[in-house]
C-alpha cells in the first residue's frame, strides 16, 4: 500500500502496485486541477473515498483495485477523473467448481503466549465475559409479556444482586406461523437452541412459551427440561404471568450472583468480526487492522470467527487456497453455492448487497466490497466453516456463513458462542448487542471525530500515516483483552443500546 503522508498534501492509496486506481483521503474530497506530487492532476472533484483513475483507460478495460479485478469501464476515462459506480461494470462471480483448494496454506505463526482475560468459568468448561440472565422465549407472541417483566426484574430484583451485569430478553419472530418442519426451518431452530446456552448464561436456562406454538419449548433447551420452561397460557392473569415469570427469573438471579471473574487464558476466547456501514477505507484501514489482530488471537489459540457470505463470495477465489485441507475448501464453497441458490430464489444476485451509504463511501459493487471485507480475516489458515447457527467447536480462524445483514450476523455468531465482537464501519452506526460487547472501529478519522462516544478504535489514522496497521492491530487485541476482563466498556455498552436478535429463516412462512 503506498500513500502521500503529509497531511497538507493531497492524499490518495493505492494499494497494490498492479491497481489503476487509487482512493482520495482527504476529507471533503479533492478539487479538479489538484496535482499531486507524483504529477498526477485531477480533471474534476473526487470526493474523500472514491477512486481516480491513475491512469487512461479504454472502453472495456480492467479497473484493478487490491490488485484484482473490480470492474470494467463502461466508456473511456481519463487519467485523473472520477471513477464513481456509474462508470464501473460489475464482472462476473468467481466460479465455483475450479476453485484452488488448500494449494497456499499459510504457515502458522509463532504462538503468543502469557496472555490472560478476567472471565467467568462455567460447569461445562466454558468461559464467559458477562454474566447476565438470558430469558428465552419459543414464539413472538410473548415478547410483550416478557419485555413487561423484564424491566420489573431490572427495577426490582436486580439490584439485589450486584454480581449479575443485567437481564436480557431473546425476542424474536419465529416459532410459529411457520413451515416448522422444512428442512430449512433447522437455522433458525438450531440458532434458538445454541442461544439458550451462550456461556454468558452461566449455563442458567429459563425459556418463556406461549402453550400452542409450533416450535415447542422444550425443542429449544438441552434435554427439554421442563422445569426451565413456564406457559403463559397455564398463568392466571396478565399479573400472574409476570410475577410467574420473576419468581423464575430471581432462582437463576440467585445462582448467578455466586459467579466471580477469575484468570483464563486468552485461547479461551471466540471473537467474532464483523463490518457494517463499510465504505473505500475499510479494506485499508479498519479491517486490515482488525485482521492484523485476528491473527494475534489464533497465534494466542483463541477461535476467531469472520462472515458475511455475500461480503466473501467475490473474493472466495483468494480464501479457498487459504483452507487448511480439502474437506474446509470444499466446505468454503458448500456455503457459497448455498447462498447463491438462496439469493436465486429470491430473483436477485449478490449486487443488491452493496447499500447506498457504501456507494456514497466510494465503494462502486460488491466485488470491490468483498476485496476490502476479506481483510478482516487476516492471515491465518482457514482452520473451519459453519453453516448458519452453528456452534463453533475448534480453535483458530473460521468462517461462520452468516448473511451479511448486520443483526443477523451479529445473532449467528452469538449462536456459534462468541464472547466479543469486533465491527468495522466507515458510514458509523450505533449498533450493539446486549449479549455480547461490541467494539466499534471506525475506518475514518472523520467519523472517530463526528462519533467520539460511539466509536472504541480509530484506524482512520493508519490511512493518514499516524499509526501503522499492526499498531492499530495491537490496540484492537489490547481492548478485546480488556473489555473480556470487564475493566473497560465498549461505548455500545456504556450507552446500553442494543439491536433486537434478527433469525435468519430460510424456510416457509405459513
Amino acid at each position: 500500500m503506498s500513500m502521500l503522508t503529509n497531511s497538507d498534501l493531497p492524499l490518495y492509496i493505492k494499494v497494490h502496485t498492479d491497481d489503476n486506481v487509487a482512493i482520495i483521503i482527504n476529507a471533503g474530497g479533492l478539487k479538479g486541477g489538484t496535482i499531486f506530487s507524483c504529477g498526477l492532476t485531477l480533471v474534476e472533484h473526487v470526493p474523500q473515498g472514491h477512486k481516480v483513475a491513475l491512469t487512461d483507460l479504454k472502453e472495456g478495460e480492467s479497473i484493478i483495485r487490491y490488485g484484482e479485478v473490480i470492474g470494467h469501464a463502461i466508456r473511456p476515462i481519463v487519467r485523473g477523473s472520477w471513477i464513481d459506480e456509474s462508470l464501473v461494470i460489475m464482472p462476473a462471480a468467481p466460479e465455483l467448481d475450479a476453485l484452488p483448494i488448500a494449494n497456499k496454506v499459510p504457515q502458522l505463526l509463532e504462538p503468543l503466549t502469557g496472555y490472560t482475560f478476567e472471565g467467568y468459568r462455567n460447569d461445562n468448561g466454558t468461559v464467559a465475559t458477562k454474566n447476565i440472565l438470558g430469558i428465552n422465549t419459543s414464539v413472538q407472541c410473548v415478547a410483550g409479556v416478557v419485555d413487561y417483566a423484564v424491566k420489573k426484574i431490572k427495577e426490582e430484583i436486580l439490584p439485589k444482586y450486584p454480581n449479575v451485569e443485567d437481564v436480557v430478553a431473546l425476542n424474536h419472530n419465529y416459532g410459529c406461523g411457520v413451515a416448522i418442519n422444512a428442512p430449512q426451518a433447522i437455522v433458525p431452530i438450531r440458532t434458538l437452541q445454541n442461544l439458550a446456552v451462550h456461556p454468558n448464561f452461566g449455563g442458567e436456562i429459563m425459556i418463556v412459551g406461549l402453550g400452542c406454538e409450533k416450535l415447542l419449548p422444550e425443542q429449544v433447551i438441552p434435554d427439554g427440561d421442563k422445569c426451565n420452561i413456564l406457559l403463559l397460557q397455564e398463568q392466571k392473569g396478565f399479573s400472574k404471568m409476570v410475577q410467574a415469570i420473576m419468581v423464575m427469573a430471581e432462582e437463576r438471579l440467585i445462582k448467578l450472583n455466586e459467579r466471580r471473574r477469575v484468570a483464563c487464558p486468552v485461547s479461551e476466547l471466540v471473537i467474532g468480526m464483523q463490518c457494517g456501514g463499510s465504505d473505500a477505507f475499510s479494506g485499508v484501514t479498519a479491517n486490515p487492522a482488525v485482521g492484523y489482530a485476528a491473527d494475534l488471537l489464533v497465534r494466542a489459540g483463541a477461535t476467531v470467527m469472520f462472515s458475511e457470505v455475500t461480503e466473501v463470495r467475490d473474493a472466495i477465489h483468494l480464501l479457498t487456497p487459504r483452507a487448511v485441507n480439502e474437506e474446509v475448501g470444499r466446505a468454503l464453497i458448500r456455503e457459497m453455492k448455498y447462498y447463491d441458490h438462496y439469493l436465486d430464489l429470491g430473483e436477485v444476485d449478490r449486487s443488491a448487497n452493496t447499500a447506498p451509504g457504501n456507494k456514497k463511501g466510494g465503494l462502486a459493487n460488491i466485488v470491490e466490497k468483498a476485496l476490502g471485507s476479506i481483510a478482516k480475516s487476516g492471515s491465518s489458515p482457514i482452520c473451519g466453516v459453519l453453516a448458519p447457527g452453528e456452534k463453533v467447536s475448534q480453535k483458530g480462524l473460521i468462517f461462520a456463513a452468516t448473511p451479511a445483514s448486520d443483526f443477523i450476523c451479529g445473532t449467528l455468531q452469538l449462536a456459534s458462542g462468541m464472547h466479543v465482537q469486533v465491527f468495522t464501519t466507515g458510514r458509523g452506526t450505533p449498533y450493539g448487542l446486549a449479549m455480547a460487547p461490541v467494539i466499534k472501529v471506525s475506518t475514518r478519522n472523520a467519523l472517530t471525530e463526528q462519533w467520539p462516544d460511539l466509536i472504541d478504535v480509530n484506524a482512520g489514522q493508519i490511512a493518514t500515516g499516524e499509526a501503522t496497521i499492526e499498531e492499530v492491530g495491537w490496540e484492537i487485541f489490547r481492548l478485546i483483552i480488556e473489555v473480556a476482563s470487564g475493566r473497560k466498556k465498549t461505548w455500545a455498552d456504556h450507552w446500553e443500546i442494543y439491536n433486537a436478535l434478527c433469525l435468519f429463516n430460510p424456510a416457509p412462512v405459513t
